[in-house]
C-alpha cells in the first residue's frame, strides 16, 4: 500500500489499483489506476492541484513513461478539475454530455466552498467523448466505459474490468456516506444499480468513501428507496422537501456523514414524483440553501 499525503493506493487485482482518499466528504474523491503494457488509464483526478499532483506522482511511480488515458465519471468539479496537472498528450475521455457541462459551469465549484484552497487549476475539457459504451486497449486489462444513463448526474460513466471484476462507480455509488442525485435521477440511479449489479462485481470503488463488494450497490439502493417512501409522505402532507427532512430526523440513515443531502435528495424525487423527466435540470442554488439549513451552518469540507 502507497501513502501520500493525501490518499493511499489500494491494489484490488493485477495492475489495477484504487486511490482512496479519506475521508470522502464534500470535494474529496477517488481516483483509479490501471496499469497497461502500452498505457496507463487513470480514472478521475481529483479536486485541487495539490492532490491531483499528489494522484499523478503515484502514476508515474506505477508506470513510468506511459501515455495516460484520463477518464472522467462524470462532470463535477471534485472529478475533473485535477485533468489540468496532466501531461498535454494525455487523451481525456467522458461522456459528451459531460464536456458539454464542464464548459459551461467552468470552475464555479469553487465559489461553493471560496475558503478552501483549490490551488492554480485551470479548465481542461476532454479530448474525447462517448454515448453509450467505450472500449480502451491499454494492454493487458480490457477497460470498459458504460454510461448508466441519468443517476448522480445526467453524464455518469462507470468504469468495468470484466477480467477482474473490478467496477469504478464514480459518484453513481457512494461508500459509507449519503447519495447525492440532485443533478440526477432517483429512478435513473436505481435502474443504474440494476444495470451495475447485474455486472456481478468482485469489488466496487465508489466515488467517495471505501472500497468495498456488492454490498455497497445494496446500501445505496435501500437508501433511494426509503427516499422514494420519503417524498410520497411529504407530497401527501403537503410539505415542501426542507420541511420534510426535518420532519425525517433520526431516521435510518441520519448517520451517514453529509446526511444533509437529504433535503436535495427530496427536491429530485419530489421532481420525479410530480412527472418530471428523469435529470431533468434543477436550479442548484435555492437547494444548496437548504442543505445549509438542513445543516445547521456552512456544509464543510476537508479538501
Amino acid at each position: 500500500m502507497t501513502i501520500t499525503s493525501f490518499g493511499r493506493l489500494v491494489p484490488l487485482a493485477p495492475e489495477v489499483f484504487a486511490y482512496i482518499q479519506p475521508p470522502g466528504g464534500w470535494c474529496v474523491g477517488n481516483a483509479g489506476i490501471i496499469v497497461g503494457s502500452e498505457q496507463v488509464v487513470v480514472v478521475d483526478t481529483a479536486a485541487t492541484r495539490l492532490r491531483a499532483e499528489a494522484l499523478l506522482a503515484c502514476v508515474r511511480r506505477l508506470a513510468p513513461n506511459r501515455p495516460q488515458i484520463v477518464v472522467n465519471t462524470h462532470a463535477h468539479g471534485d472529478h475533473v478539475f485535477g485533468n489540468c496537472v496532466f501531461p498535454a498528450e494525455a487523451v481525456i475521455v467522458a461522456h459528451e454530455i459531460a464536456r458539454a457541462e464542464m464548459a459551461r459551469t467552468g470552475l464555479a465549484m469553487r465559489d461553493l466552498w471560496p475558503e478552501a484552497d483549490f490551488g492554480g487549476i485551470d479548465l481542461r475539457l476532454p479530448t474525447v467523448t462517448m454515448r453509450d459504451r467505450l472500449s480502451l486497449s491499454p494492454g493487458g486489462p480490457a477497460v470498459e466505459l458504460i454510461h448508466v444513463g441519468p443517476a448522480h448526474t445526467t453524464n455518469d460513466v462507470v468504469v468495468w474490468l470484466p477480467r477482474s471484476r473490478v467496477l469504478f462507480t464514480g459518484d453513481v455509488v457512494f461508500a459509507g456516506r449519503t447519495p447525492f442525485v440532485l443533478m440526477g435521477s432517483v429512478s435513473g440511479s436505481l435502474r443504474a444499480l440494476a444495470e451495475l449489479r447485474a455486472l456481478r462485481p468482485r469489488l466496487v470503488v465508489s466515488g467517495h468513501g471505501e472500497v468495498g463488494g456488492p454490498e455497497v450497490l445494496d446500501a445505496t439502493e435501500a437508501y433511494l428507496r426509503w427516499l422514494l417512501r420519503e417524498a410520497t409522505r411529504g407530497i401527501a402532507a403537503n410539505l415542501d422537501p426542507l420541511e420534510a427532512a426535518r420532519q425525517a430526523a433520526g431516521h435510518p440513515f441520519h448517520r451517514l456523514p453529509e446526511a444533509e443531502r437529504l433535503v436535495a435528495n427530496l427536491h429530485r424525487a419530489y421532481a420525479e414524483e410530480r412527472g418530471e423527466p428523469p435529470g431533468t435540470y434543477l436550479p442548484s442554488r435555492p437547494v444548496m440553501g437548504d442543505m445549509v439549513r438542513l445543516h445547521g451552518g456552512p456544509l464543510s469540507t476537508s479538501v
